[in-house]
């Protein structure tokens, strides 16, 4: 082909970062990734989404067999949960202490559903007396949505507690773990 440019392969600078991203990637990553890419159709792909899930409910310490990965940021995991658990109507509280929390209530919004915010500082952590009292105002609520650790401030809310008090109410839990999964203790089961 005549209009194919022949460039060659750069060798980038070996840089310490340092900053909150990109990261540095450990060699062994590296080398993964100059393996050869097979399709979702191969059968081999079925044994390493197999080992994928595995290790995400080793990261998430869950025995929950439903574990997967999505392929996206974590908006789109976010997005993910609330497509696949809200309806049109259906009540959901979502704790507001930062960019994230605002970003679920805004996704539950745009599905249409009743959102009602619990709103702290940001900087602050989830003020469970504020979730219990929004749980106890409105009995019909469907799912509850916090950060874990607000990634645009660094708040590491209560997962357990605030959790707790969601199925005390019989609530599903949308918890944004972004920040905090692998950095801070918590045990999803």
């Amino acid at each position: 082909m005549e209009n194919v440019i022949d460039l060659p392969v750069r060798t980038l600078p070996v840089r310490t970062l340092l900053g909150p991203g990109p990261s540095e990637i450990d060699p062994r990553v590296l080398q993964a990734l100059a393996q050869p890419a097979i399709g979702h159709m191969d059968p081999a792909f079925v044994g390493l989404m197999d080992e994928v899930k595995d290790l995400l409910r080793y990261a998430f310490q869950t025995s929950n067999r439903l574990s997967f990965p999505v392929s996206g940021p974590g908006s789109a995991g976010m997005e993910t949960c609330f497509i696949n658990l809200l309806e049109s109507g259906d009540k959901i509280v979502v704790a507001r202490n930062g960019v994230f929390g605002q970003r679920m209530a805004d996704m539950a919004s745009r599905l249409g559903a009743q959102v009602i915010t619990i709103d702290d500082e940001w900087g602050q952590p989830v003020d469970p007396g504020k979730l219990e009292d929004a749980l106890t105002a409105n009995p019909d609520t469907k799912v509850v949505a916090f950060v874990h650790a607000e990634t645009s401030t660094g708040a590491l809310s209560d997962a357990r507690v605030l959790a707790d008090i969601a199925r005390r109410h019989g609530c599903l839990v949308v918890a944004d773990t972004v920040t905090s999964l692998a950095g801070s203790p918590l045990y999803i089961d």
